[in-house]
């Protein structure tokens, strides 16, 4: 089975344990992502945003047998509880299945997909969106070491993930790549 994985964060600089097949490639899907999770280690970190433009993502092939060893090798990656059933999304790519994700997928040949599909979270809420000007308040608030590993993580995110709310950043508090 030919599977892909999606990619717009820190999985495209550290990927392992991922078992990914090569390089990650810059002409993925278009996909609703924001600088709108607040990270365990307290960076403003990329996700699934409904509420945000499309941008191009990036996207590899995985070096496994099955769909269901691709998701367990993401779930670890992205150290999401097993009880947790929502943080990985997945599209089988075959059948009836339309739409321009299953387009993408069917040009290259591609099975099915998956992507990390926790949603936005702010302050521990799970799903709630914050506004530019919380994202903001929320980095000005960091300091020390958080405040360095968010400042890193901003600039490691390709540039063509060109958002809203890196471009704010950048413009308000120099930072964002």
């Amino acid at each position: 089975m030919n599977i892909a994985c999606l990619g717009w964060g820190s999985l495209l600089w550290k990927p392992d344990p991922l078992p990914v097949n090569g390089e990650w490639h810059a002409d993925g899907p278009l996909f609703p992502i924001e600088f709108s999770r607040i990270g365990d280690s307290g960076e403003l970190a990329t996700a699934v945003c409904l509420n945000a433009p499309l941008v191009q993502v990036f996207w590899t092939q995985l070096v496994v047998d099955t769909l269901e060893q691709a998701c367990e090798a993401l779930r670890q990656r992205e150290q999401i509880p097993e009880e947790r059933n929502d943080g990985v999304g997945v599209l089988i790519a075959q059948g009836s299945a339309v739409g321009p994700l299953t387009e993408w997928a069917q040009q290259r040949q591609i099975d099915a997909v998956i992507w990390t599909a926790l949603p936005p979270r702010v302050a521990h809420n799970e799903g709630l969106i914050p506004t530019i000007d919380d994202a903001i308040a929320y980095l000005r608030s960091l300091e020390g070491e958080k405040r360095e590993h968010a400042r890193h993580y901003l600039a490691q995110v390709p540039q063509q993930l060109d958002t809203p709310y890196r471009r704010a950043i950048r413009q308000q508090l120099g930072c964002g790549g």
